[in-house]
């Protein structure tokens, strides 16, 4: 197996199903080391669409010409290591701070921001230059108007791959914090910039909002925290993090930020992202260990890797290959996993070419949440493979470390169960829930949380596998289907949400299906073999075995 530390990022969170939301991982993240990084405060790369060229800002590094300058480092192919960085010389550098946050796809317009450059309007202005070919020099920065450069500090442009949205942070009045993240727009390339407008309360918090960066579709924006006097984002891993926000199509609102979590963020500084051109690596600072540079650290990059492994077997193979033929010309989430990362919105042939890139391989489960074997021969606790969640058993386990269906099990006579700390909230988004169960009766429950509803049960009439999570309105309802699970064999059943639709398996085989608006949140602790409101009759008296908690879509 390859030892890789994975993340899952699940870009889904409330949009609706024609859109595209494949779920993807980051690769550890590696310094790019010298001759990029240097003692020298290295900040916010941005690379050409091809790959071949890096801007770079260095703080006081020799040669330069201000305290900030602007350096290139080019490379003859995108397999080749980063040559060594050269000033960009005037007119661009000049006395003081001048840093690059953008540059076009072919490489032609360069946007920065500089601080107190002559015909600006404010401290910190945006400005734009250019160039005729990539073989020609950078013009004499222009500044973008007054329209756009408030009196106030305006920062790290980047602009939308068709031109005509321009983001960047700015500490103007209206905001909701010390700074946040604005966007202006123009009908044509050839039109001028209209008023910019605030991102709302939605995207933009009582904490600083910077270095903003758009995707290559236009639907991600990544942006970071600022170091400054101002509160830092709840929900983050460090004392500055990088968030993401989506939005379901070029005229839809952006959605609440998601952090991209521990393996991109660190408990140090991780901010200003950057996406390169063809979605497969991900660039950041961090002043995390190890770093060269100064106050802002180093320039790291990590890979972003797509999910194939669509049936969460920890191996590409024959069946993710059938399941993306079964959705082939859909919208089917799951398999829409090119173009890499976030795909197009419908499975075809550049999906098939980015599963066949990853044939045979053995993977990581990596968006697996919590994951009980229940393998124990003694003990009260059953082991959370993958994290902290170790579940306390309330009561005298019997452990059957033969009986299993894979390996050892835990037999429940009907009074005992299993306690764990709160895994996820059904209403955060995506996931699934797989277990393997034998025996029980009507009415009894499989997985709950505590003081919420029934993840898993068996239908009191029947016997047959149902699911009380459901949405808060009045047509809400509980999913029931027809097939028994009670029945004395080994049955895995599991639960799947994708965002718009509940669905529940029994062996594999879909066995019931519904469109619901959303889910009702709980945060509640994870209760196995018992309801949530640990009613009598609802303790399950049986087997279970190899219960396990994604946060995403998972095909059985």
């Amino acid at each position: 197996m390859k030892e890789r530390i994975l993340i899952v990022l699940v870009l889904v969170l409330g949009l609706v199903a024609e859109v595209a939301r494949a779920d993807f991982t980051f690769g550890t993240p590696t310094n790019l080391g010298p001759p990029i990084s240097t003692p020298y405060g290295d900040l916010l790369p941005c690379i050409t669409g091809d790959g071949l060229e890096m801007y770079v800002n260095y703080y006081d590094r020799p040669g330069n010409h201000g305290t900030w300058d602007i350096w290139i480092s080019t490379r003859e192919t995108v397999n080749d290591d980063w040559g060594a960085p050269v000033n960009l010389g005037t007119p661009v550098n000049i006395g003081g701070y001048n840093q690059a946050s953008y540059i076009s796809a072919d490489g032609l317009e360069l946007y920065c921001h500089s601080y107190n450059r002559s015909g600006g309007y404010g401290d910190w202005d945006l400005w734009l230059t250019t160039r005729a070919t990539r073989d020609d020099a950078w013009e004499e920065p222009e500044n973008l108007g007054s329209v756009v450069n408030s009196s106030y500090q305006d920062t790290a442009p980047c602009i939308s791959s068709d031109g005509l949205e321009l983001y960047f942070s700015s500490h103007r009045s209206g905001g909701y914090g010390s700074a946040d993240i604005w966007v202006s727009g123009r009908a044509t390339k050839n039109d001028p910039w209209e008023e910019p407008t605030n991102l709302g309360p939605v995207v933009n918090s009582s904490a600083s909002e910077n270095g903003p960066f758009l995707s290559s579709d236009g639907l991600l924006l990544f942006f970071s925290e600022e170091r400054l006097n101002a509160p830092i984002r709840p929900g983050g891993f460090g004392n500055q993090d990088i968030w993401v926000t989506r939005r379901a199509s070029i005229s839809d609102s952006w959605g609440a930020p998601v952090n991209l979590g521990p393996i991109v963020n660190s408990p140090s500084l991780d901010a200003l992202p950057r996406i390169s051109q063809d979605g497969s690596t991900l660039y950041f600072n961090s002043d995390r260990p190890g770093r060269l540079g100064g106050v802002w650290g180093d320039i790291y990059q990590a890979p972003i890797i797509p999910i194939v492994d669509f049936n969460a077997d920890e191996i590409v193979d024959i069946d993710d290959l059938l399941i993306l033929i079964e959705n082939w010309g859909t919208n089917e989430t799951l398999c829409d996993i090119g173009p890499m990362p976030w795909g197009d919105g419908i499975v075809d042939a550049q999906d098939l070419e980015v599963l066949m890139s990853h044939w045979q391989e053995e993977v990581l489960p990596v968006s697996l949440l919590a994951y009980w074997t229940l393998d124990e021969t003694e003990g009260i606790l059953a082991h959370d493979s993958m994290g902290d969640n170790d579940a306390l058993v309330m009561g005298n386990p019997t452990w059957q470390p033969d009986d299993g269906i894979v390996d050892g099990a835990l037999a429940l006579d009907g009074t005992m169960f299993l306690t764990a700390e709160c895994v996820l909230s059904p209403a955060d988004g995506p996931f699934s829930v797989l277990a393997w169960v034998k025996g029980g009766g009507p009415g009894q429950a499989i997985l709950a949380q505590q003081g919420g509803v029934n993840w898993l049960m068996a239908d009191p009439a029947t016997g047959a596998l149902m699911t009380e999570l459901r949405s808060g309105g009045r047509l809400a309802r509980t999913l029931c289907s027809q097939a028994i699970i009670t029945d004395g064999t080994w049955h895995r059943i599991g639960l799947v949400w994708d965002g718009s639709n509940r669905y529940l398996y029994v062996d594999d085989v879909l066995v019931a299906k519904d469109a619901q608006s959303g889910l009702q949140g709980s945060f509640g602790g994870v209760l196995i073999g018992c309801g949530g409101t640990m009613t009598p009759g609802t303790f399950w008296q049986g087997l279970i075995d190899d219960v396990r908690i994604y946060n995403r879509v998972v095909k059985p």
